[in-house]
């Protein structure tokens, strides 16, 4: 038997706003657009997808890491060529940059629901 990953899900008030900006951000097509349900694939590969559901109590972590506040369990790692043009492109598109930046090479960021996303350069 062989695992592999095949979707990555993020909860969301809304799947279609968030769906529509992950869209942009990554260049990605939309598979599957339901109101509590939206999936997004790669132009080059079915699999893995990014897809969005509907959590109406979704509440966005805290970063950095506080006691006593929602902890965050995942986040996107997103590789890029250029960090400060992606940078700019991804708060054009919505995207809120964090205070907090951890290193050198990689930025943090909020989508538009408040889920911690990371853009980074190879190597970093």
């Amino acid at each position: 038997m062989t695992t592999t990953l095949g979707a990555f899900v993020l909860g969301t008030p809304d799947p279609r706003v968030l769906a529509d900006f992950y869209r942009a951000l990554l260049g990605w097509q939309e598979v599957d657009r339901e109101p509590d349900w939206v999936r997004l694939r790669a132009p080059e590969a079915e699999r893995p997808g990014l897809s969005f559901q509907l959590e109406t109590d979704h509440r966005p972590p805290a970063w950095p890491q506080r006691p006593g506040t929602q902890q965050m369990q995942a986040h996107l790692d997103l590789q890029v060529d250029d960090l400060e043009v992606e940078t700019e492109r991804a708060c054009a598109l919505g995207a809120t940059l964090e205070e907090h930046q951890p290193q050198e090479g990689v930025r943090v960021f909020r989508d538009p629901h408040g889920h911690p996303f990371c853009l980074f350069l190879p190597g970093a």
